[in-house]
C-alpha cells in the first residue's frame, strides 16, 4: 500500500477547487480542535497519519497538495484552532499499491522532461473505484520500473490532465516536480492548445459556436454532470466548436477546450441539443435523429457496434516544453473505430441522398 494510501472510502470524484482555481480530489481531510496548539502542519499531519513519513509531507507541500482552509501552504505552517487541513491530489485515490503491467503504450514523444501518450478508447487513466489494473498509471510504472527517479505514487510527477476512459487522444505526463509544475501552470492559465473531434447527433445552424457555462455534478445523475445557468453552482467552462463535415442526422464537430472540466464536452453538447453520438451515460446511445424504418436502425445498431463508445477523440496537445520553452504541438490521428464510423455515414449519405 502506497504511503499515501488508508482505507477511509472517499465519495466517487470528490473534488475540491482550490483559490487559485485547480480542480484535484481530496484524499484526507482533519480539523484541528479549538483547544489546538501552533503545530508546523507536517508535525501535525504525521501525528495522525499512519504510514506516512514526515519527508513525504514536506514533498506533498512542495507540491502543493497540502491546504489548509482551501488554501496550498508550506510545511511550515503553524496549524492553528478550527484550522481544516485537506490533503489532495490531482487524481483518485490509490486504494491498493500500484502494480507494475506490462500494458502497451503509444508513445508519441519523449524526453527526460515529459512523455506525451495517445491513449486508446478503454484504457482507464488512473485505478480506483473497481479498475485497479489494466489503467494508463499500471503501464506507466511498468515504462518507467528501471527509472529510479520516477515514483508513481509521487503526486509531484505524472499525469498533468485527464480525459475519460472511453475517450481516446493525447495525454502528457511529467517526469520530474519542475516539469509537472510548469505544465500544470499552463493548463491553468489556458495556454494550452487542444483540440477533440467528435460525432454528435444533429445537425448545426451554423458553422462554428462557443457554449459557456458552469458545469457541476447532476442532482439527479451523480454519474453525469450538467450545465447550471447559476453562476453560484458548478465551474466556469467554455469550449469553442466548428462543423468540419454534416451527415444530416449526425455532425462531425471540432472542440477546442478553453477549460478543461470533468466530461465537459460530453455536458456542453447535451446542453447545446447534440449529446455525443453512442454516448451511453448522457443518452446519446439511442436513435435520436432520423426516420423509424428497420433499415435505418440495423445502420445505427451497426455504427453502434463499430464504434462501442462515446465518439470522442483528444486530436491534437500543444504546450510550452518546461524545459526549452519550445512550443510543442503533436497530433494523434482519428483511431480506427472513429475512423470507421466516418465513413460509414459519409456512405449513408451518398446512397440515401
Amino acid at each position: 500500500m502506497a504511503e499515501w494510501e488508508s482505507d477511509i472510502e472517499l465519495p466517487e470524484e470528490e473534488t475540491v477547487l482550490t483559490d487559485d482555481g485547480r480542480e484535484l480530489f481530496e484524499h484526507f481531510r482533519f480539523e484541528a480542535d479549538k483547544g489546538q496548539q501552533l503545530l508546523r502542519v507536517d508535525k501535525f499531519l504525521v501525528e495522525r497519519m499512519q504510514r506516512t513519513s514526515r519527508n513525504r509531507i514536506q514533498q506533498a507541500a512542495d507540491a502543493g497538495c497540502i491546504l489548509v482552509n482551501g488554501s496550498p501552504v508550506k510545511s511550515s505552517y503553524k496549524v492553528k484552532p478550527a484550522d481544516v487541513i485537506s490533503i489532495v491530489m490531482d487524481r483518485p485515490r490509490y486504494e491498493n499499491e500500484i502494480i507494475a503491467e506490462d500494458i502497451p503504450l503509444d508513445i508519441v514523444y519523449e524526453d527526460e522532461d515529459l512523455l506525451v501518450v495517445n491513449k486508446p478508447a478503454g484504457l482507464v487513466v488512473h485505478p480506483g473505484h473497481g479498475n485497479y489494473h489494466g489503467t494508463l498509471v499500471n503501464a506507466l510504472a511498468w515504462h518507467f520500473k528501471d527509472n529510479p527517479d520516477y515514483d508513481v505514487s509521487d503526486p509531484r510527477l505524472g499525469l498533468v490532465h485527464r480525459i475519460d476512459k472511453d475517450t481516446s487522444g493525447l495525454l502528457v505526463v511529467a517526469k520530474t516536480p519542475d516539469a509537472k509544475t510548469f505544465l500544470g501552470n499552463q493548463f491553468f492559465h489556458k495556454t494550452t492548445r487542444r483540440e477533440y473531434v467528435a460525432l454528435v447527433w444533429g445537425d448545426f445552424q451554423e458553422d462554428a459556436g462557443t457554449i459557456t457555462g458552469n458545469i457541476a455534478r447532476n442532482p439527479r445523475n451523480k454519474l453525469q454532470m450538467a450545465v447550471f445557468e447559476d453562476p453560484e453552482i458548478g465551474k466556469h467552462a467554455v469550449t469553442h466548436y466548428e462543423v468540419i463535415e454534416r451527415f444530416g442526422f449526425v455532425s462531425m464537430v471540432k472542440c477546442v477546450l478553453e477549460t478543461g472540466r470533468t466530461h465537459q464536452i460530453r455536458a456542453h453538447m447535451l446542453h447545446k441539443g447534440h449529446p455525443l453520438f453512442n454516448d451511453a451515460r448522457y443518452g446519446g446511445d439511442a436513435i435520436l435523429k432520423g426516420n423509424t424504418s428497420s433499415s435505418y436502425r440495423r445502420f445505427i445498431e451497426n455504427c453502434f457496434t463499430a464504434c462501442p463508445r462515446q465518439a470522442l477523440h483528444a486530436r491534437t496537445l500543444g504546450f510550452r516544453h518546461p524545459r526549452t520553452g519550445e512550443e510543442m504541438d503533436f497530433e494523434a490521428p482519428v483511431p480506427d473505430d472513429m475512423s470507421l464510423l466516418f465513413d460509414r455515414w459519409r456512405r449513408f449519405i451518398c446512397t440515401s441522398g
